[in-house]
């Protein structure tokens, strides 16, 4: 591969919202592939969030989204290790993304280890009636019951779903590409989504 350039630098930027010299790296590394450099930023944005896991976060900020006339809101806390960030656009426009996310797709927890043991236990009995109804022999019914399960993480749970402004990431994709891009731990710690006439 020759030369990287401006054009495919600013693709780059645009498609992962990485810095110039960061995207720089990835197209050489990457021999200008474009999709290869997408996933080596990927791959980057995971290592320097597991490098910064144990820092304390005692910043960030609370945002909210409200839709549908007043029926729908949600709130969601998003902490980090440093007022500077707390103020930062990206920042904060990640924790409005976010909130919208919550808003349009209900998940049940953050991660799978939210979700309550008596919601999985219900989920998996449920997922083994339907297995041996259609005739399924007892020996692979667990295992059908299994693949519906993480189906159901992948689709409930937070950091598992896919971003509804770009379904080919996960939040947790966006999450990780966020802490690359600042240089600081984040995290989602909490939320709570209300609606009307909801129990």
């Amino acid at each position: 591969m020759g030369i990287i350039s401006a054009g495919m630098v600013k693709q780059l930027r645009e498609k992962t919202g990485a810095g110039i010299m960061d995207c720089k790296e990835a197209l050489t590394e990457c021999d200008g592939d474009i999709d290869r450099s997408v996933d080596f930023l990927r791959k980057k944005g995971i290592a320097t969030a597991e490098k910064r896991a144990g820092k304390a976060m005692t910043e960030g900020i609370i945002e909210s989204y409200i839709h549908m006339g007043g029926k729908l809101g949600v709130l969601v806390e998003v902490n980090c290790e440093t007022d500077f960030v707390a103020k930062n656009d990206d920042f904060k426009e990640f924790a409005r993304n976010l909130a919208m996310h919550i808003a349009a797709t209900n998940p049940v927890g953050i991660s799978q280890e939210d979700v309550p043991e008596e919601v999985i236990n219900k989920e998996r009995e449920i997922y083994r009636a339907q297995a041996l109804e259609t005739g399924k022999p007892e020996n692979i019914v667990d295992k059908i019951a299994n693949g519906k399960l993480s189906k159901y993480f992948k689709e409930n749970c937070l950091l598992n779903q896919a971003y509804v402004r770009d379904p080919n990431i996960t939040i947790a994709d966006l999450l990780n590409e966020l802490i690359a891009k600042i240089g600081e731990n984040i995290s989602i710690r909490r939320f709570v989504r209300f609606q009307t006439g909801e129990s």
